[in-house]
């Protein structure tokens, strides 16, 4: 063991085998991370390979495999001693794989010293959760939810001596209802094992045990909601995976299982909808009316087409081009330190996302809740608008890597709100188009991007009918076109799209709590994939 001046942790070098060689291993408590380099002459730097302890999953003692050849003279001399180090391999496209390096050395108090030390190291990695509750979805996607887990999941828990306790759904809301009634406060963390149906079935239900152990009145719209503690993690297996992909930059299931088994822990904004002072859901991602609740709606209808349901909808619903009249009231996210065209991404450690936190902390301290939204003007908009989106995300995927907002964030406390009017199918089509491609999709004339903290829309229908859930904007409407030719002008409302559920009402109000939840997840890593790909192949060489 080698000491370092200064009072630094010290650091443990040894000579040990690798595959066919021997190389120089170096334990580094100071700087947190375990390497390995040939220290013969000349040195390559690509065969020098550093793994992070914190991205090491699990070590165990490992006994000799005596079928190998050719791995030196010792093995002829005297008995060998091995361990193994299972750890993250980053690939390509934030894909992560689990690999591993058996070690190993003749002096038998060595190896046991150097697992000793590794293990203990494991041990204060405090974030890493030790106990899980595991919802598994066998209908979402292509029912394939339990063989995900069981094939590809299970074991990595089980290497990293994580217990489980898996329930597999059997009916809508049974994980909902289950988390009202099982002892939370028992587990690191909630696993949901499906799409993001199945997510926002898990977060509900969390995110309502909290407000309701804590005596929090969900229909109260101005409620100061309590943050939830216990993380979510998401093991992507149904039709869409959206809040995956934008959280962790693939949608993969041993990547996924990777984050949580390390610990990671990414905050997430969430967004509650009500009407007339009445609860209806949360949101972490896309709020739709118009374009994306029509495709919704019709494609409920369809389920038993699988996945293909969302591209028939889609088609059918840009072919009716309908648009909606109506009134949006928003207040502006001023604490936010970006805007939705800074073309600046969230990634992991986002400084706008903390920064923002902060300033939003301090305001609410400050002011209060109430009277901060009291004191600051309402901007209002009214018009016919073919889609009104707000997003708490980027809400990117494989066919859409951008996302709806690209430089959305996932945890400053305000949505991006995108404001679709009325165009031709033809300018409408070239909006979409943009959604697939590197150019800027606000770059029309005809749509309008805010960055806000809450929010309120009232339909024309049911300004005139029902709604009395916002006076502000209320008698504002211009003369309307009272009849509908040919002019695809909708007489209906249409239907809100909240993270792939249906709403019924049209009237709602809308407001983000910032950092409400946490995920299992460490937010898009900056692109370093020619790097971890050249230093990933130089372990696969050697070992």
């Amino acid at each position: 063991m080698e000491r370092l001046p200064g009072g630094r942790r010290p650091r443990l070098v040894s000579s040990l085998g690798l595959g066919r060689r021997s190389w120089e291993v170096t334990l580094d408590e100071e700087r947190g991370r375990l390497a390995w380099r040939d220290p013969r002459p000349p040195r390559r730097a690509g065969e020098n390979c550093v793994v992070p302890i914190s991205e090491i999953i699990a070590v165990e003692e490992t006994e000799f495999n005596k079928k190998r050849r050719n791995i030196g003279r010792w093995q002829k001399m005297a008995k060998l001693h091995a361990f193994t180090v299972h750890f993250v391999k980053k690939a390509r496209n934030h894909r992560w794989r689990c690999s591993a390096a058996t070690f190993w050395c003749v002096d038998e108090h060595l190896c046991n010293q150097w697992t000793q030390a590794l293990k203990e190291l494991l041990e204060m990695q405090k974030s890493r959760p030790k106990q899980l509750l595991v919802y598994i979805n066998p209908f979402g996607g292509k029912r394939q939810g339990k063989r995900i887990y069981e094939q590809k999941v299970a074991p990595l828990f089980s290497l990293a001596s994580i217990s489980t306790d898996v329930v597999v759904t059997e009916h809508a809301n049974h994980a909902k209802d289950n988390l009202f009634e099982v002892n939370i406060y028992k587990y690191d963390g909630v696993v949901c094992v499906g799409g993001d149906g199945m997510f926002s079935e898990v977060m509900h239900g969390l995110i309502g045990r909290m407000q309701k152990d804590s005596g929090i009145d969900q229909n109260n719209p101005k409620a100061s909601l309590v943050q939830c503690n216990i993380r979510i993690g998401i093991i992507p297996a149904g039709s869409t995976d959206c809040i995956c992909y934008s959280t962790v930059g693939i949608s993969d299931p041993v990547t996924s299982a990777l984050h949580i088994i390390v610990g990671d822990c990414q905050p997430l904004d969430v967004s509650s909808v009500h009407h007339n002072n009445t609860f209806l859901k949360y949101s972490v991602s896309l709020l739709g009316y118009g374009f994306y609740g029509d495709i919704l709606k019709d494609s409920e209808k369809k389920r038993w087409m699988g996945p293909v349901r969302y591209d028939y909808s889609g088609f059918k619903t840009f072919l009716s081009h309908h648009y909606y009249e109506g009134t949006i009231a928003y207040q502006p996210a001023k604490h936010t330190h970006g805007s939705p065209r800074d073309k600046v991404s969230c990634r992991t450690g986002c400084y706008i996302c903390k920064e923002s936190e902060k300033q939003l902390a301090e305001q609410n301290k400050e002011h209060g809740l109430k009277n901060e939204e009291g004191e600051e003007e309402w901007k209002v908009i009214k018009g016919k608008f073919l889609a009104i989106n707000a997003v708490n995300m980027s809400c990117a995927c494989p066919r859409s890597p951008k996302g709806l907002s690209p430089a959305a964030h996932l945890a400053d406390g305000s949505a991006d709100l995108i404001l679709v009017r009325k165009c031709s199918r033809f300018d409408f089509l070239r909006y979409l188009v943009r959604h697939t491609n590197q150019d800027d999709q606000f770059d029309f004339p005809f749509v309008d991007v805010y960055r806000v903290k809450c929010f309120q829309f009232t339909s024309k229908l049911s300004e005139d009918n029902e709604s009395n859930v916002m006076d502000i904007g209320k008698k504002r409407f211009g003369q309307f076109c009272r009849d509908h030719p040919a002019c695809c002008c909708n007489i209906v409302n249409s239907t809100w799209n909240c993270d792939g559920e249906t709403l019924d009402s049209s009237a709602i109000e809308v407001r983000v709590h910032c950092q409400l939840m946490k995920l299992f997840a460490r937010g898009i890593e900056e692109d370093c994939k020619d790097e971890a790909a050249h230093s990933q192949s130089s372990i696969e060489q050697l070992l």
